[in-house]
């Protein structure tokens, strides 16, 4: 997935008049287009509450799984 089209997706999230049906359609597509676990955290509970859909898919995008 590329950058513009999670940042998209996160502020049709942000936004709320979105239905919760599609919000949880669209976190499913960016759980599986940016691999990270924490996205829906970092759109709800982000540390900052004025957080842009930019900052936050940038924060997704540096995620990298922990190698066993």
């Amino acid at each position: 997935m590329s950058r513009e089209e999670a940042i998209s997706l996160v502020q049709r999230l942000l936004n709320p008049e979105t239905p919760d049906e599609e919000s949880t359609e669209i976190l499913e597509a960016l759980l599986r287009g940016l691999a990270c676990p924490h996205i829906s955290d970092y759109v709800y509970w982000g540390p900052d509450p004025e957080s842009t859909a930019e900052k936050i898919v940038d924060r997704a995008m540096t995620y990298k799984p922990i190698a066993l």
